[in-house]
């Protein structure tokens, strides 16, 4: 099994706090989520994380005018320099304090931040590759101006369209205008009179107008203007920027949180704390639109470059929005889980994710794309446990609210709910593979129920543990169900046998998590002393074990006293699960570590680290003193009470809550894996964690995997064998040097899927079976695996139906002998054939029900034309050959149908 897993995509959170940012070409969504940043396409409707990440949350960002480079600045200002588009970390610089504000200037060569009340303007750095005036620039980062005037922290910063000036707006109640290099007859104009700190301030698109907007709810109109006397109207001063209009939203308390300006159209987008957004039409001060779309404040606010799209981010609720306001429509709609995730579960079909959390939401993924597709609110309380059915189409969960649901994931509905006799609440759950029978256990209660999915009825209880059951599984083949309990004892049961009683296997700790092999001869179980331990299911015998302590542990708080390695509470993994060929196992607990154990060896192949995000308890492995005080860990200090606004000065957080809010962040929660499954085709794992939904995957791009690869292997000499192939295919010699087959296999060595596909399309129909017979064995996975991909993507149906008919029959006797090495190549081979199968199942019965539409309507033509097809409406009738229609009789005639 391949172990080279690398992070994929981060799902189940869209936004924690920063700013949100449009591409240049507006169709792509850039949004800070921890300390990763997401990139939602809202054209090819996917979503895709890079893959960089800061030691704490990420505050702003923007990208480059060209939309090469993007810059990123977490809490301590630490600044990520990207290559966006080959997503390549460049350069990592430091701001030396925390910044507010962050800017590009329209050309594209210098870029503006705010960094407390100083404003600093940086050279651009040049992409790698490129030369500046001839010489290639070694120091990334060169501070053009620094900028002091401001007497409190700078809220926005924004250039002119000639890059010429700036204009910045801070909490000291003024805006300013500052001019990037010394000019001639210009002095830094101060434009002060608003009541409140100012939230944003903006050039209109001529340069001649200010619009400056305060949290109050003010809208000032600058202009350069002199003074006149009303009566002489004769100019009684000297020109300087004066406030012109003044207008006011009027939203009975709510403050003005966040604001953007599109100065092509004069559109003025405004976010209120009362989760309300008004778009304004000026100078006129027109409202176009006022729409509630969050219960909490909405935090941010962007326009895209065409004006068509308004973005909105709310981080306490986690919402991500993206509204067209012309049509009225939301063009992406997205919200996380408000709590921590505690189960989730992959379809059959890997295509789905399915994620359970305390907020007693249940969400259901797309892996491909990366978006929730439905969200489940029935639930009354934290949902502690999912598994689908063996099909896919049927979810059940688990609840603290008492219930066991059952959810059509094809109508999207909840169709049978099961409770207990009396009041429980239930944390563990399995489902028998055929989706009959659906056991659950609780922590109030011993006893494991057993339900029928099809009446719903209580079939029984099964007595024998003497503490709360934690972990439920079944077997592959149903026979077989085994449950672990606090207790400190595993038992496996037969439900369908005759005598439902068990022997319990004794360990030496409570169980946490239990664990079934894919061909039900073994059970792994996790106890809470940090070993793992196999047994086998037959003979009840203990097969082998791992002791997972010293691997799992790493991480400490900020309030510990005592090493990362010496801490108690990380030493044990919460939830395990097999690999698909059941050679493996993966391993997650309250700690920042998943770990990845061969079964035979019990050896520890890998350890992923979950996140190095150190705003989250448990991330740091050494104590750094400079943030320890005289009254202790500076984390620990409550500062809220010395913010300059009421609303940051209020702690709504409650004591002792260790979870924390995963949109606002405020309690440090820890960091910790509640669950963790592998893809049915083993090309991929996810893990539940504080930071969001990690999806770890095989099939990163941008990556080079040659195989077996020597000097001659290039892609012109592939391209060279394969032109030769072809010229021996026409002709009738027979070249032994230069073969179809060659080609091929140069290309699998070369591994370049572009030239992959060439080579595969250009093998013709009449020589696959000659091929595929002459395949060495060691590259029988990966054709498979590329056929398997290719029947996915590509529209030669027949031709790729082919190809895996010629490799099941030449070499069908090899895969069954290796099924469960081959167990990912075989399922998306199935995969693949079950798409085929059901798209011509919907074309065939949609060309059925138009054949009958058409042949039911009328024919217009002659009357030899209409008893040919009267004829052919007719079951058994044949159209005898007088009455046929030649093409080259009556000419001129036309034949059709209403």
């Amino acid at each position: 099994m391949k172990t080279d897993f690398k992070f994929s995509n981060l799902l189940g959170t869209v936004y924690r706090k920063g700013n949100l940012l449009f591409t240049p070409d507006g169709t792509c969504l850039l949004s800070p989520v921890g300390n990763r940043v997401s990139v939602f396409d809202l054209i090819q409707n996917t979503s895709y994380t890079l893959p960089f990440s800061h030691r704490t949350n990420i505050d702003r960002l923007d990208l480059s005018p060209k939309g090469n480079l993007l810059l990123t600045v977490d809490e301590n200002g630490r600044a990520i320099l990207t290559n966006f588009q080959r997503r390549i970390a460049i350069h990592h610089f430091s701001f030396k304090g925390r910044v507010s504000a962050l800017k590009f200037s329209p050309s594209g060569r210098h870029f503006a931040v705010g960094v407390g009340r100083r404003l600093q303007i940086w050279q651009t750095p040049s992409t790698p590759g490129t030369e500046t005036n001839g010489e290639i620039e070694f120091a990334p980062f060169v501070l053009h101006r620094d900028l002091a005037a401001h007497f409190d922290n700078i809220e926005s910063v924004e250039w002119s369209s000639d890059s010429r000036f700036l204009l910045t707006a801070a909490k000291d109640l003024t805006a300013r205008v500052w001019s990037m290099d010394p000019e001639e007859g210009f002095e830094p104009t101060t434009l002060a009179g608003h009541r409140q700190g100012v939230v944003a301030a903006y050039f209109n698109a001529t340069q001649e107008v200010i619009y400056t907007v305060s949290q109050d709810g003010a809208l000032f109109r600058w202009e350069y203007v002199t003074k006149k006397d009303e009566e002489t109207m004769e100019d009684i001063s000297d020109a300087r920027w004066r406030i012109v209009k003044k207008d006011f939203f009027m939203q009975n308390d709510a403050k003005v949180n966040c604001a953007a300006f599109h100065a092509p159209t004069n559109l003025l987008v405004v976010g209120f704390s009362n989760g309300l957004f008004g778009l304004y039409d000026l100078p006129e001060f027109n409202m176009i639109h006022q729409l509630s779309v969050s219960q909490s404040n909405i935090d941010v606010v962007t326009i895209n470059k065409s004006g068509e799209w308004l973005g909105f981010g709310s981080s306490k609720h986690g919402q991500l929005l993206v509204w067209e306001w012309q049509s009225e429509s939301y063009i992406l709609k997205q919200q996380g889980h408000l709590d921590s995730m505690n189960a989730l579960a992959y379809s059959p079909d890997g295509q789905r994710i399915v994620t359970a959390a305390d907020d007693g939401k249940i969400k259901v993924w797309d892996v491909k794309s990366g978006f929730c597709i439905v969200t489940f609110t029935e639930h009354t309380s934290g949902v502690t446990a999912c598994q689908f059915a063996k099909k896919g189409s049927v979810l059940f969960t688990a609840s603290l609210d008492g219930s066991i649901r059952a959810w059509d994931l094809i109508r999207y509905r909840n169709f049978r709910t099961f409770t207990a006799p009396s009041r429980l609440s239930f944390s563990s759950l399995a489902v028998d593979p055929s989706g009959e029978v659906i056991c659950a256990g609780s922590p109030d209660s011993f006893d494991i129920h057993v339900w029928s999915v099809q009446t719903g009825q209580l079939l029984d209880q099964l007595s024998g543990h003497e503490g709360p059951v934690s972990s439920l599984a079944f077997a592959a083949d149903g026979n077989h169900l085994v449950s672990g309990s606090w207790d400190h004892t595993v038992r496996i049961w037969s439900i369908f046998g005759r005598s439902q009683t068990s022997e319990p296997l004794q360990l030496m700790s409570d169980i946490l998590s239990v664990a079934f092999r894919p061909d039900g001869q073994q059970v792994a179980a996790s106890t809470l002393d940090g070993q793992l331990s196999f047994w086998s299911v037959e003979d009840a015998v203990q097969q082998g074990g791992v002791d997972g302590r010293r691997d799992v542990s790493g991480g400490r708080r900020v309030a510990d006293r005592r090493t990362a390695a010496n801490a108690a509470g990380t030493k044990s993994f919460n939830r395990i699960t097999y690999s698909a060929d059941g050679s493996c196992i993966l391993a997650g607990g309250n700690s920042k570590y998943i770990c990845l154990y061969d079964v035979g060896t019990g050896s520890l192949i890998k350890k992923f680290t979950v996140s190095v995000n150190t705003s989250i308890d448990g991330t740091q492995e050494i104590l750094n003193s400079r943030d320890m005080t005289e009254a202790g860990p500076r984390a620990l200090i409550d500062e809220t009470g010395e913010a300059s606004d009421h609303d940051d000065r209020v702690d709504s957080t409650l004591p002792g809550a260790r979870r924390g809010d995963a949109g606002a962040r405020t309690t440090r929660p820890e960091v910790r894996v509640t669950s963790v499954d592998f893809a049915p085709t083993g090309r991929a794992f996810c893990a539940a964690s504080t930071e969001g939904l990690l999806v770890y995957s095989l099939d990163t791009d941008f990556i080079f995997d040659p195989y077996d690869l020597d000097i001659t292997i290039t892609p012109s000499s592939i391209i060279a064998t394969l032109d030769a192939a072809k010229a021996a295919a026409t002709s009738d010699t027979v070249d032994e040097e230069n073969t179809f087959l060659k080609a091929l296999i140069m290309a699998f060595r070369l591994n370049e899927q572009k030239l992959l596909r060439v080579v595969y399309e250009a093998i013709p129909p009449s020589d696959i079976p000659h091929v595929v017979r002459s395949v060495p064995s060691v590259y029988l996975p990966r054709l498979l695996r590329f056929v398997a991909h290719a029947a996915e993507e590509t529209p030669h149906l027949e031709f790729n139906l082919m190809w895996i008919e010629s490799l099941f029959s030449s070499h069908g006797r090899y895969f069954k002998d290796n099924t469960g090495t081959f167990a990912t190549e075989l399922r998306a081979v199935q995969r693949a054939v079950d798409d085929i199968r059901e798209n011509l199942k919907r074309l065939t019965e949609k060309n059925l029900y138009d054949l009958n539409y058409l042949l039911s309507k009328p024919v217009l033509g002659n009357k030899k034309t209409s008893s040919a097809l009267l004829a052919m409406e007719t079951e058994d009738a044949e159209v005898p050959d007088d009455q046929m229609v030649d093409a080259d009789e009556g000419e001129g005639d036309w034949v059709g149908f209403e």
